[in-house]
């Protein structure tokens, strides 16, 4: 049961990551004026996963976990089937949308039930064990990329390649390979829902920090400046994870004619890999240093980082830019433990506020694609500094009302 569950998490993430890589493509096959026009496929993404991230914990309750986990692959096996056999730009946003809506209902339901089948003793094993899974297949899934991009590329791709290349090549626009990933999706999708099916899952019982809450503890918390604060700390986070792992690629492309369908998309993949090894690091860190003092180092990390990559050579840009997702790995679970740890009360209700400031997604890769439309690419990540400076400021504003060197290891990565 654990197994699978890995292998969950390891397809969501394949999925849901490999849209930095796409994004040239996306912008050269579908003709689109501006960023904006690109920027609009991970905001539908991240759309979905906001409006759906509360839905779906009432889908569990109502109907248990096997019909969410078995709908919430279903609809990321729509999204792309129909995207692999409709491929226009519009299809392609409303696919994406779509896939979010999926994967929100997936992570919903996954995080309680890897603790319910694990064991509340093995529950941070078990969380740095997806974590790890996660950060693979975002590692991987742009190598597979560039892999079939290079397969199906119609200067090159003679028949009899094997079974599987010519059915992709068969099958994909020849002017589109990179396409073909969407059937590489929907195969791994269909293998989950046959795994769902055949599957018996445990009872969660969810735990009270899990538990969506009453509406009075909502208006509770709304009514606190802490609670907008680190709302604003969770979107900045992701604002700057996506607005840095979209457009990574397209600045490269832009600015040092690196070939986005190979050296930008193993760059896009070291990013991730590079996040996966400092969440390992960092759970070493955190019995070392400080959550706050280590939050405020990460930060102006990240800066002299983005700064070297908008501003550096070729050389310095295809290092600073992976390295960015090393030194952002810590920053989502400090600031969600230390605002977990700033209230007193309706730990479940607040838990579910900040998950919601994953629409974060959606806007940060707006402001960025917007700005550079209007000034220019370079320009419009540089808004990225703002993201993390107001990260950056939390670690010494935080006043949790319990030491934060304390963060509790079961609240690490659960959100990932």
């Amino acid at each position: 049961m654990l197994a699978l569950i890995m292998a969950f998490w390891f397809t969501i993430s394949f999925i849901t990551n490999i849209l930095g890589p796409l994004i040239p493509d996306i912008i050269h096959n579908f003709n689109l004026s501006d960023l904006a026009m690109a920027g609009f496929i991970p905001t539908s993404f991240f759309l979905a996963y906001a409006i759906m991230s509360i839905p779906a914990g009432l889908l569990i309750d109502r109907f248990g976990e096997k019909p969410v986990l078995f709908g919430g692959f279903l609809m990321p096996f729509i999204g792309t089937i129909l995207f692999a056999c409709m491929h226009t730009y519009p299809m392609l946003l409303a696919s994406s949308f779509i896939i979010g809506l999926g994967m929100a209902m997936l992570q919903t339901v996954l995080n309680p039930l890897q603790r319910t089948v694990g064991g509340e003793e093995n529950y941070a094993f078990i969380a740095e064990l997806a974590q790890f899974m996660f950060g693979i297949a975002s590692f991987l899934s742009p190598l597979v990329y560039t892999y079939l991009i290079r397969e199906l590329d119609p200067a090159t791709y003679t028949a009899g390649k094997g079974f599987f290349i010519d059915l992709l090549a068969d099958i994909t626009p020849r002017e589109m390979p990179w396409v073909s990933l969407y059937w590489v999706f929907t195969i791994l999708l269909l293998v989950m829902l046959i795994a769902v099916g055949v599957s018996r899952f445990p009872k969660i019982e969810l735990k009270e920090d899990e538990k969506s809450g009453s509406k009075d503890s909502y208006l509770a918390l709304f009514k606190q400046k802490y609670v907008w604060l680190f709302f604003l700390g969770i979107f900045c986070y992701v604002s700057t994870e996506q607005g840095t792992s979209i457009f990574m690629s397209t600045f490269l492309e832009q600015y040092h004619g690196v070939n986005p369908q190979t050296d930008g998309a193993q760059a896009v993949s070291y990013f991730w890999g590079l996040m996966t090894a400092g969440c390992l690091v960092g759970m070493i860190l955190l019995k070392l240093i400080d959550s706050k003092r280590l939050l405020q180092i990460s930060g102006i990390l990240t800066i002299i980082l983005l700064l070297s990559a908008l501003f550096g050579s070729k050389e310095v840009a295809m290092i600073a830019f992976p390295a960015v997702g090393f030194s952002i790995s810590m920053m989502y679970s400090i600031v969600f433990s230390l605002a977990l740890n700033s209230a007193s009360q309706h730990h479940g209700s607040f838990a579910g506020i900040l998950c919601s400031a994953i629409v974060g997604g959606a806007g940060g890769p707006m402001i960025v694609s917007t700005l550079a439309d209007a000034t220019s690419l370079r320009t419009g990540m540089l808004f990225i500094l703002v993201f993390v400076g107001y990260i950056t400021f939390i670690g010494f504003w935080a006043r949790p009302l319990i030491n934060n060197k304390t963060v509790r290891l079961k609240d690490l990565f659960k959100q990932r």
